[in-house]
């Protein structure tokens, strides 16, 4: 076993974790591989996973990319509805924010792999990272809006990204867009039938071997204003989703409706 393997291996997470993670390219890439298919479900295990490994390793000064990428068919169905309860979802929306912002304020590029779904809370974390290389299958999507909620990450990050007239059409309809849509959009970067070998290949062609020092200077320069207004942004939208939308009825109506499988009646207020 070569020492890079053998670190590798020593980096994975516990088996019993929601995440595997491991160092590849001699040290130069952190792999992070969301590992609870079929659903990968965006919940507090997998955020705080997410975010211990990216506190541990993103200090590490050989680093210069991340990829994020999951097991099974889909990328992730989203977050957790239960958590998202009135009892719980203030410490569930605060950490999943804290996340976003990490993947945001990242100091090396964040490359991500979606197949198959890419829903909710799984296209907020998403959305937060540089380069998205998507499968023919993806389907991308904010559809939170069908359980009377919205989307408080992705009602600042999908602006950044592709404008407000396409933001506003996945948050305000709910839709999900296939990967050759959200490529027109300049949501994804790349469609590719194997898109982990397409992050792969683009972090071998253009980061592999560049200063890793200098490299975060120029992520640092070319996203500082970016990363401020979606933490600006998101204290807003973090508060009015808890202290005003979590108040009305349609909103607990539409999520007890979705845990319970029946038709939510909305009284639209």
């Amino acid at each position: 076993m070569s020492q890079a393997a053998a670190a590798a291996q020593t980096m994975t997470a516990p088996s019993e974790s929601p995440l595997k993670v491991s160092l590849e390219r001699d040290g130069r890439l952190l792999k992070l591989t969301l590992a609870r298919p079929k659903a990968n479900i965006v919940d507090a295990a997998m955020i705080a996973a997410l975010q211990a490994a990216l506190d541990q390793y993103l200090v590490r000064p050989e680093l210069r990319a991340v990829l994020l990428t999951a097991e099974g068919p889909h990328f992730s169905f989203g977050a957790s509805v239960d958590e998202h309860m009135p009892d719980s979802c203030a410490q569930m929306l605060k950490s999943l924010h804290a996340l976003v912002l990490k993947l945001v304020e990242s100091p090396v590029p964040v490359l991500v792999a979606v197949r198959g779904q890419c829903l909710g809370g799984g296209l907020e974390v998403v959305a937060a990272g540089n380069f998205i290389f998507a499968a023919p299958n993806a389907q991308l999507g904010q559809p939170e809006i069908k359980l009377a909620v919205f989307a408080p990450a992705a009602s600042c990050l999908l602006p950044e990204r592709i404008g407000q007239a396409q933001a506003e059409d996945l948050l305000f309809s709910g839709r999900s867009v296939s990967a050759e849509e959200a490529l027109l959009m300049g949501l994804v970067s790349v469609v590719a039938e194997d898109p982990d070998q397409a992050a792969y290949d683009y972090f071998d062609k253009h980061l592999s071997s560049v200063s890793a020092s200098t490299l975060r200077f120029a992520v640092k320069a070319a996203r500082t204003q970016f990363a401020q207004r979606v933490r600006a942004k998101i204290e807003f939208v973090e508060k009015l989703y808890l202290e005003e939308m979590m108040k009305t009825h349609d909103s607990v109506e539409g999520l007890m409706a979705f845990v319970e499988k029946r038709q939510p009646t909305w009284l639209d207020r």
